[in-house]
């Protein structure tokens, strides 16, 4: 009897402690978890040393956060260790950890730097 064929795999698992980290912003990196370039989503494991910051954007698109260490900061309030926040699609504001964090973060669509006007996360790759 011949071999059937296996269906292809439904789930995709990561291991994120060899992924290397990438740069965003001084005392700022990331991990990508997650792309889809064509729906523009992503999912992304973000580390930001004590003192840090995550420049001036604006959501493209709902933006959620979960917060697994530290705290995260801005002008409308403090996301803390264990704590959720949803940015709405139009929301503007610049991230600061003045104790370092680390948190997950989806999107729906990506942010654009106020500054720059690049995209965050590139999709074009």
């Amino acid at each position: 009897m011949p071999d059937e064929a296996k269906p292809a795999p439904t789930s995709q698992f990561i291991d994120i402690d060899s992924m290397p980290w990438q740069e965003i912003a001084p005392g700022a990196r990331m991990k990508v978890l997650y792309k889809n370039n064509e729906a523009q989503q992503a999912t992304l494991l973000l580390e930001v040393d004590p003192g840090g910051t995550i420049p001036d954007h604006i959501h493209t698109g709902v933006e959620q956060t979960y917060v697994f260490e530290g705290s995260m900061e801005d002008a409308d309030g403090v996301c803390s260790a264990g704590n959720f926040v949803v940015r709405p699609t139009g929301s503007r504001h610049e991230v600061h950890c003045p104790n370092g964090a680390r948190f997950m973060v989806f999107f729906q669509q990506p942010s654009k730097n106020v500054e720059s006007g690049r995209l965050f996360p590139d999709y074009s790759a």
